[in-house]
Parts: structure tokens; C-alpha cells; sequence
């Protein structure tokens, strides 16, 4: 394996969305994200070192992606979403195996991803 001459500084997370003021208003009121920066095209938001950009263009249509939250209480996170515009798409189901409690859901701009809790 070579030396790399560069540093990872961030790792960013982007999600397409139809209307960003709604995206941002959603994942900052129902997962507790740090608006960092905003623009009409272009927001990134900042939960401890991790980021979530969100980028302006995308359809609303259903879209998966690989964003997960682990919570403390899984019951009340997927109310917290649902009562912030966001829909349960399935779930929680307890995946022992896995030692988690797991849920599917969309963001109000189609985004779907995971919450999940420890078991």
C-alpha cells in the first residue's frame, strides 16, 4: 500500500431535494441537525463531524439512500419524523441478529432512510 499525500478533512452525505426551506426545516426540527450553511441550491448541515448536504434539483420522487440515525428511543423518533413531515415506511423491526430495532422512512422530499435503534 502507497503513503497518501492527503488528508481526508470531511465526509459529506448529499441528498437531492425538490424544496430545500422544507428539506431544512426537516432535518433540522426532526433529527436535530445544525443548519451549517444555506443557499436555494446548495445547504449542508452538521450533526457532530458527520454532514448532510442537501442539493437542489431532485424530482420529490421516492429515492433510497444509504443515510442511517441511530437514536436512543426508536418509538419516539419515527413520531418526531412523522409529526415533521416525514412518513414511516416500515418498521421498527427488532433485528435481533443484528442486535438493532430498525425502521424505513422517507423525508418530506422523497429521501428514504434508516433509524435505528440499539439493542
Amino acid at each position: 500500500m502507497s503513503e497518501s499525500t492527503f488528508n481526508v478533512k470531511e465526509t459529506k452525505f448529499i441528498l437531492n431535494v425538490k424544496n430545500m426551506d422544507r428539506a431544512l426545516k426537516f432535518y433540522q426540527d426532526a433529527m436535530g441537525l445544525e443548519v451549517k450553511m444555506s443557499s436555494p441550491h446548495w445547504s449542508e448541515m452538521r450533526l457532530g463531524t458527520a454532514i448532510v448536504a442537501l442539493h437542489g434539483g431532485g424530482s420529490g420522487d421516492f429515492c433510497p439512500t444509504g443515510l442511517s440515525f441511530t437514536v436512543d428511543n426508536i418509538e419516539q423518533a419515527l413520531q418526531h419524523i412523522s409529526n415533521n413531515g416525514g412518513a414511516v415506511r416500515s418498521g421498527p423491526e427488532d433485528r435481533s441478529a443484528e442486535g438493532i430495532i430498525l425502521a424505513d422512512v422517507t423525508d418530506p422530499e422523497g429521501n428514504g432512510f434508516m433509524v435505528s435503534q440499539n439493542k
